[in-house]
């Protein structure tokens, strides 16, 4: 059986990207055994690009950019396309449309898993952007029917300032583990069940121990996804 070839659209950072890639080539060597590894391609921003369209509020230019590297992907021979990153699913629909080959959405499968589990009430951490817009929640809950909670105002700046200003940099402080655990104790007192890590660079820094409930880490969920859809027949 030959391995579909998947698509990665990453740099978003790539401190989260490297875990796509490692999580994915250990799962297929896992599943397959011996020297299998991945059939796939990445195509990387210069994050520094995406990260100021993105505080300028920027959208269409940013899309434009998306669409472009999914486009550079399947004309590469990819059989479907991740985007790498929570945030820039807000494009997915618009990136979706512009080619023919599918986007797996990185909100179905954490869903899936999250449903299967019996869970309803979840909190969501994330950028600023995954947590106050709707392309993200709004999914959650329409397609999937789960009840989406979300951190307060000043727990959602803490958030939002760690991933930026240290997990896309490679940081992963004490301090900021502490300050998540917090946010987390509080979303758990209101009510959720489990958390969605909905930022792909969380999971460096949050491990299940700092949480009282289940933690569902979208970058693992995502790269498992691909694999049991490039290896199924």
């Amino acid at each position: 059986m030959q391995q579909k070839v998947i698509g990665l659209i990453g740099g978003m950072s790539w401190e989260s990207s490297a875990e796509y890639y490692r999580i994915i080539n250990e799962s297929v060597r896992d599943r397959l055994g011996g020297l299998r590894s991945a059939r796939c391609l990445l195509w990387s921003f210069d994050f520094a690009e995406i990260e100021a369209l993105q505080h300028a509020g920027r959208w269409e230019d940013a899309t434009a950019l998306m669409i472009e590297a999914a486009r550079r992907l399947e004309r590469g021979g990819a059989d479907f396309i991740l985007i790498c990153t929570n945030t820039m699913h807000r494009m997915a629909e618009a990136v979706q449309a512009a080619i023919a080959v599918p986007l797996l959405h990185i909100a179905d499968p954490t869903a899936e898993r999250i449903r299967a589990a019996g869970h309803r009430r979840i909190g969501l951490l994330g950028t600023a952007f995954t947590m106050e817009q709707d392309f993200y929640k709004g999914r959650l809950a329409t397609r999937h029917g789960l009840d989406v909670l979300i951190p307060g105002e000043a727990d959602r700046a803490t958030v939002h300032r760690i991933i930026y200003e240290e997990l896309v940099q490679g940081r992963a402080e004490p301090a900021s583990r502490e300050a998540y655990r917090g946010v987390i104790a509080r979303l758990v007192e209101r009510g959720a069940e489990a958390v969605i890590l909905g930022c792909t660079e969380i999971m460096l820094l949050v491990r299940p121990e700092d949480s009282a409930v289940p933690l569902y880490d979208t970058t693992a969920i995502h790269a498992e996804a691909a694999v049991q859809r490039a290896i199924t027949a």
